[in-house]
């Protein structure tokens, strides 16, 4: 099978040949159809980052597919089952896994290879997709779930005053649950308007540029200062923007990817008395609402679904767009 491996930072992917995966006892063998790039792809595989991907790994983590093989003792999957799945697996037994939540697990291992033709994943993170739903709506699910998680984590309710900084894909998924757990002010936030429709498709009742007296202004949009603030857009500087804005006693949960030093001043926070929160990942039951919600009918988050490339074409088009500001989730199609 080919797939794409990460050899070392700086550097295209490399398009490889390797053995196909033979599942072992709990796993299965997934044909990729679709599988999203990700900002993780690009920021821990770049020259200059902090953190990177191990060389040698094969990377693609918000994929679907088609169940093709599967290990001994696994029952409620078929050959040619659409599925989609968490990239994750854990020990089986702490209280994490029986959580559903395996990235909490001290022996959490990352399943990737969704840039390739086929994968592994473990059975118990697999998720069947409705009939309704395409391969591309199963891509959705992994950053939907990331979403669902960070607004789950701040505890947004109905009554909520919401300040979405980024309307990039975590941003809008940040919108879309934030919106779907009831909340009707929901103001997002960007350096340009250009996302501005695609936020208030997403669920954002308003938009507010960022600039000069950010704070008063998204106050006034929202009635009162944001009870929670959603820094989703992995930038230094944006956690001290969100400890301006949010009011006091509220929280703010960083859900952006950002590795390098987070320059913010704690005294403003500890007036303020602002809950910091930071959000991982997600569990199997953001998963699942990921795709109940879509097969329900809320189907708003295929707005970010833009074009679809073939594996070939991967590491070319991941170096462009560390240079370019894509408002769309680009899709690979590994047998394109």
């Amino acid at each position: 099978m080919k797939c794409a491996v990460f050899k070392r930072a700086g550097e295209p992917l490399s398009i490889e040949s390797v053995p196909d995966p033979t599942p072992g006892p709990g796993e299965v063998v997934i044909k990729v159809g679709r599988c999203g790039i990700c900002g993780s792809d690009l920021k821990m595989t770049e020259a200059g980052s902090s953190v990177l991907y191990p060389a040698g790994s094969a990377l693609g983590h918000e994929y679907a597919g088609e169940v093709v093989a599967f290990g001994k003792d696994i029952s409620g999957f078929r050959v040619g089952d659409r599925v989609t799945a968490m990239p994750t697996t854990g020990c089986g037994f702490c209280p994490a896994c029986l959580a559903g939540e395996p990235i909490a697990c001290g022996q959490c291992r990352h399943i990737m290879g969704g840039f390739g033709e086929y994968t592994l994943a473990d059975a118990r993170y697999v998720a069947r997709l409705p009939a309704a739903l395409s391969l591309s709506d199963g891509a959705l699910v992994e950053p939907l779930a990331c979403g669902r998680h960070a607004v789950r984590l701040a505890g947004v309710s109905p009554a909520s005053r919401v300040l979405v900084i980024g309307a990039g894909s975590v941003g809008l998924t940040v919108m879309y649950w934030a919106r779907r757990f009831g909340c009707r002010h929901i103001v997002a936030t960007a350096r340009s308007e250009r996302n501005a429709e695609l936020a208030r498709t997403m669920g954002a009742s308003g938009f507010v540029r960022q600039g000069d007296a950010l704070a008063d202004r998204v106050a006034e949009a929202l009635g009162g200062s944001p009870d929670i603030v959603f820094e989703c857009a992995g930038a230094v500087g944006l956690v001290g923007l969100a400890v301006d804005c949010v009011r006091f006693g509220g929280t703010i949960v960083s859900a952006g990817l950002c590795f390098d030093p987070e320059p913010f001043v704690s005294g403003k926070a500890l007036m303020k008395q602002a809950r910091i929160l930071f959000s991982l990942a997600y569990g199997m039951d953001d998963f699942r609402q990921g795709l109940n919600a879509l097969d329900a009918g809320f189907v708003e988050p295929r707005v970010m679904l833009g074009e679809i490339i073939a594996l070939a074409s991967l590491p070319g088009r991941l170096e462009e767009l560390r240079h370019e500001r894509s408002t769309c989730k680009v899709m690979v199609n590994p047998w394109g």
